[in-house]
């Protein structure tokens, strides 16, 4: 490229600059939210004590082998986008295209709602400060920590993530001291023990019950993919992203597990609900002082760092999108930090958007929207899996063997398959719930009308891939190529690849 071309072309290489750490705390940070500080006491109530844990395991096992499934995909080709690529190139085109918008739709909606949520919090200790300032307050906070550096926003997510997990740790320790009775518990006489697990039985409120918990369960897992939409940006991501993936599954089981089993022995399940947190609940009856508000800054963190890691996510899935010519290659311009802002600016009006809606359509538009992003990150897990299923058997068709990936998902192809049929079930599974079954009738024509989108796209394109972008066909190696550089040489090897061109999908 000629100096006089250099300064003419926009840059649009993303820049490698996350660590292990930094790729396991942002996974923390989409995962724990307040989810798990606020409404895991509706969980208890509804699945009740043992069937809350049961489901939670289920849980934990069907993210590890969705994880797996990433992990191999993600080593091998370490694309910004992620799953999107992977689906446009081993499923098809118009999948790819759908699990983009499904995945930024989930991240801009979370948007709105976590603004509104930070901003009623600081107004319980500002009462005379309307909820609209702090709310725009922390929409320029998060802006800037997103648009200044790929590092910068991993920095806060680390330092708003390790709240989050302090607090878990000290929930999770003092709550078995509790159980065994080295802490006093209000309302107990001595060691409250495990009693209350198997209060009115295994499944006080029936099977159907711990069935119709699992997507709001599996839902709570949502986030670890992240790892995968960061491998673009990632130090070594041969190396970095396994260990990260291993690192975040293991302590997110023991933290999810761990703080049920807590919330389950210490609070009956009758009493567990949505009018307080139980963490709460358990540090008061701890005579824990200032419980409240200390899980309120905990509550606050949470949400600031699921909006931290929800604007990143959205960004990168469109300049994912336009990198592979989906939609205009403006979008992949990147500021003079590496960061794509043209897609930042975007993805941030969209959660600005959705926040709108949920003022004035919140009982149409945002309802509809809402339903839709609680299925969204299921159907990106099926997506995960399908992809590396076809993923490894055109590779060993293109005539190499496993021994070459550097991270192959252990027992092929019964960990994929696997994974596809329990992250599908837990889909389907909320026909057990008339709270969620509406989700299925939004989400299913919502799909619909991003395939119909996709071949309105193309046929206004004149057809053509329409997704493949700047890579070519074909499996040729064994390290990916992302978009991304470290900011002083290339991009990598050849990457393992196949062209998405004739697919129907």
């Amino acid at each position: 490229m000629t100096e006089a071309q250099a300064v003419r072309e926009p840059e649009t290489t993303l820049r490698r600059k996350m660590s292990t750490r930094h790729l396991m705390m942002i996974s923390f940070g989409g995962v724990i939210g307040t989810g798990l500080f606020l409404s895991s006491g509706y969980t208890i109530s509804q699945a009740g004590p043992f069937g809350t844990v049961l489901a939670y395991a289920v849980g934990a096992v069907l993210v590890y082998l969705v994880m797996m499934c990433l992990g191999e995909l993600s080593v091998a080709m370490p694309e910004t986008g992620a799953f999107h690529v992977y689906a446009t190139r081993y499923i098809g085109p118009a999948t790819g295209f759908t699990v983009a918008v499904l995945y930024w739709l989930t991240w801009t909606i979370a948007l709105g709602s976590e603004f509104t949520g930070a901003g009623l919090i600081m107004q319980r200790w500002f009462p005379d400060t309307p909820v609209w300032a702090w709310s725009a307050f922390f929409i320029v906070l998060i802006f800037v920590l997103n648009v200044v550096s790929v590092r910068a926003f991993a920095e806060a997510e680390t330092a708003l993530s390790s709240i989050k997990v302090a607090a878990i740790i000290a929930f999770i320790v003092l709550g078995v001291l509790g159980i065994v009775g080295l802490i006093r518990m209000d309302g107990y006489d001595g060691a409250p023990g495990l009693g209350n697990l198997t209060d009115g039985g295994l499944f006080p409120n029936g099977i159907g019950a711990v069935f119709a918990t699992m997507l709001t369960v599996t839902f709570a897992f949502s986030g670890t993919e992240l790892i995968g939409v960061t491998a673009g940006e990632t130090k070594d991501p041969s190396r970095t992203v396994p260990k990260a993936i291993h690192a975040t599954l293991w302590r997110l089981s023991v933290f999810f597990i761990g703080s049920m089993v807590v919330m389950a022995a210490l609070i009956p399940w009758k009493e567990a609900g949505v009018d307080e947190s139980p963490f709460v609940t358990v540090f008061s009856a701890m005579g824990v002082p200032f419980a409240a508000d200390i899980m309120n800054v905990v509550i606050l963190a949470a949400i600031l760092s699921a909006a931290n890691s929800g604007l990143y996510a959205s960004t990168r899935m469109l300049w994912s999108l336009a990198n592979e010519g989906t939609i205009p290659r403006a979008f992949t311009k990147v500021n003079r930090f590496g960061v794509p802002s043209l897609a930042l600016a975007a993805s941030m009006i969209g959660g600005l958007l959705a926040l709108l809606s949920s003022v004035v359509a919140a009982e149409t538009v945002y309802l509809v929207l809402v339903s839709i992003s609680g299925l969204a990150v299921m159907l990106v897990w099926v997506a995960i899996a399908w992809s590396q299923l076809n993923f490894r058997r055109r590779w060993i068709a293109a005539g190499h063997t496993v021994q070459e990936l550097t991270y192959p998902v252990p027992g092929y192809p019964f960990v994929p398959l696997a994974a596809l049929v329990m992250s599908l079930a837990s889909c389907l599974l909320i026909v057990f719930d008339p709270n969620q079954r509406s989700a299925l009738y939004f989400t299913v024509p919502f799909v619909a009308l991003c395939y119909l989108a996709y071949a309105l796209m193309r046929g206004l394109r004149g057809g053509g891939s329409g997704g493949t972008g700047r890579n070519g066909d074909g499996i040729t190696g064994t390290s990916g190529t992302s978009g991304a550089t470290d900011g002083v040489g290339g991009t990598g090897d050849a990457e393992p690849q196949e062209s998405a061109s004739g697919s129907g999908v």
